[in-house]
């Protein structure tokens, strides 16, 4: 069911669950990010679905309309400032747009793209991600009242990052164009970054220093491959 569902129930949203009755779509390549917010989602009393790439957001708001859509500025086939401009262009708009990116500089062109707020990766507890939506929620769909502090992490499950990690081979093992090196690091930086692997963190950023300084460095890229690979491993290993 969805909002534009007559049979959906109307559910209230309190202090504990200010989220209650709510439908976030998440549009976020990374397993590993998606299952964190579904977690928070859970918590918070939301329903959540999710897209992977811009095509598959798109064929969701084709069939149904959200409450709240959490847009990842990094995604595989484009910008998601793209389909934040699609969305606030849309009648009738959804309830609130929020971007998403690990980069915080990210923060002022998802505002610009006039994205209702944005959530810095990693989201450290319950309670940020819910007061961020509630802020970028039109009044008369918010709880009324005090929500309760909610300072609980949630803690993914280790498979998801093995997926993201294989993910991120498969790309690894065809043929390397610029704009894919580039997606790589950002989205092993991002990820990384959520599950504090600071190595890998580190490696990716290397990776995007040499972008950005026009080289390829195959050394870079190699070191980041065969992390990749001992992670996939490991998460074999549990």
């Amino acid at each position: 069911m969805d909002d534009l569902d007559p049979l959906t129930p109307r559910l209230s949203p309190s202090a504990k669950r200010p989220l209650l009755g709510k439908t976030v779509l998440v549009v976020e390549d990374s397993r590993y990010a998606s299952e964190a917010m579904r977690l928070m989602c859970l918590r918070s009393g939301a329903r959540i679905r999710r897209a992977d790439c811009l095509r598959s957001a798109r064929r969701h708001l084709q069939v149904y309309r959200p409450s709240v859509v959490i847009v990842d500025l990094g995604l595989p086939d484009g910008s998601g400032l793209d389909l934040i401009d699609e969305l606030n262009r849309s009648s009738p708009r959804v309830g609130a747009i929020l971007g998403i990116s690990g980069e915080d500089h990210m923060r002022t062109r998802a505002i610009a793209a006039r994205a209702d707020g944005f959530l810095a990766k990693p989201v450290d507890t319950v309670g940020e991600f819910q007061q961020v939506i509630l802020a970028a929620l039109p009044r008369d769909q918010a709880v009324q009242g005090p929500c309760a502090i909610n300072t609980e992490t949630v803690s993914p499950d280790p498979l998801a990052y093995r997926d993201d990690m294989s993910h991120i081979a498969g790309l690894l093992d065809e043929p390397q164009s610029g704009a894919m090196l580039d997606y790589v690091a950002q989205f092993l930086g991002s990820v990384a970054r959520l599950a504090d692997d600071r190595a890998l963190e580190l490696a990716a950023q290397e990776l995007t220093t040499a972008r950005a300084e026009g080289a390829t460095s195959q050394a870079k890229l190699a070191r980041v491959a065969a992390m990749v690979h001992e992670r996939m491993q490991e998460s074999l290993a549990l």
